[in-house]
């Protein structure tokens, strides 16, 4: 038992979380020197790993679709809490922190986690398979979310600039939680099938893990990403000053963090391709995209009654673009059920060009 508590207390997945709290509490509030701010870095990059493996023991357990749901909406909880934390406490800059941060999440997950998983995934296996079912479920899902809480703000007309008026907000808040809620019904009971991956991994013949194995992951797992957010967070300010001296548009500080945030995703989804598992990587890219904009919205919604100032949520016109072909190019690629090099090219061509005009507007 010493020894079982011994190995527990030295394995790098235990403790890389804990330490990365521990920098979060020293350091949150705090004026931080360049050698500090590169320590909690390394913090981050470690709860990011960690968070990725407890992902993967509690995916095992628990079995596809669920393990992608968890880590899902377990960072996107996470993530919502920093954002209305921030909006509480922020100034005018922040108007439109939800709406960038919610963007930045569909671009990140839709073109640059979908395009990496679909090339790694063509590149070592020839041709990505996956559920044309699920999958273009998902996508509608995700093109509905975006429309009803970031396009329509720029069209109505009850309030003036990109706004909605509070019956329109609260309205798109439950839409959001009541098509996110139905996603997951289908997802995990009524047509669980259609997001099972085509090909099963090698990882499938291992015994599963526990049932007090997997619930001390998935606890580590929430703490590891309550870490990757907070410490996100902490970096921020060395990042404002590195835009701010690049002479780069503030909305390039959402984007940064939003890259950071989910960058658990992200490797767990090019592990999963790396096995042949394309489904499994899709369920987390467009899960991830669905639970920020479905979770989000109504939280916003429901702070908006005390949060100071304005809530912008209408995109600009550029982005309005990008959406749009974002849309289209998912649909392309989702319908044959089958995709090569060239879908994950032009995915990972739209997020490039996401993130140079984020850069160069």
């Amino acid at each position: 038992m010493a020894s079982r508590i011994r190995s527990w207390l030295t394995d790098w997945t235990v403790v890389g979380p804990l330490i990365a709290v521990l920098a979060l509490v020293l350091t949150w509030g705090r004026k931080l020197p360049l050698v500090v701010v590169l320590l909690v870095a390394l913090c981050l990059a470690a709860a990011v790993l960690a968070a990725v493996h407890h992902a993967e023991v509690v995916a095992h357990r628990v079995g596809e679709p669920f393990g992608s749901l968890v880590l899902a909406v377990a960072v996107t909880i996470i993530e919502v809490g920093l954002i209305v934390t921030l909006m509480i406490g922020g100034d005018a800059k922040t108007a439109s922190l939800a709406r960038d941060t919610v963007f930045a999440a569909v671009m990140i997950t839709c073109n640059g986690i979908l395009g990496l998983s679909l090339l790694v995934g063509a590149w070592r296996h020839r041709v990505a398979v996956f559920n044309a079912e699920g999958t273009g479920g998902a996508l509608a899902t995700v093109a509905t979310l975006s429309t009803l809480s970031l396009v329509l703000p720029t069209f109505t007309t009850s309030r003036p600039g990109p706004e909605f008026s509070p019956a329109q907000l609260a309205f798109a808040g439950v839409a959001s939680l009541v098509l996110y809620g139905l996603f997951v019904a289908m997802q995990t009971v009524r047509h669980r099938d259609y997001f099972l991956p085509v090909k099963q991994g090698t990882e499938e013949h291992a015994d599963p893990p526990k049932a007090s194995a997997a619930w001390l992951s998935l606890l580590l797992l929430l703490v590891a990403l309550f870490a990757v957010v907070g410490d996100a967070k902490v970096v921020s300010p060395a990042i404002e000053d590195g835009v701010s001296k690049a002479g780069f548009p503030q909305a390039v500080v959402g984007v940064v963090i939003a890259l950071l945030v989910l960058l658990p995703e992200t490797i767990a989804a090019l592990r999963a391709a790396t096995r042949d598992r394309i489904q499994t990587s899709l369920n987390l890219a467009l899960g991830s995209a669905m639970a920020s904009i479905g979770l989000t919205i109504p939280v916003i919604a429901l702070a908006s009654v005390w949060l100071p100032g304005t809530l912008v949520l209408g995109l600009g016109s550029t982005h309005l673009v990008l959406l749009a072909l974002t849309v289209i190019t998912g649909v392309l690629t989702v319908v044959p059920g089958r995709a090569t090099l060239l879908q994950g090219g032009v995915h990972l061509a739209l997020f490039a060009s996401f993130l140079f005009l984020a850069v160069n507007p």
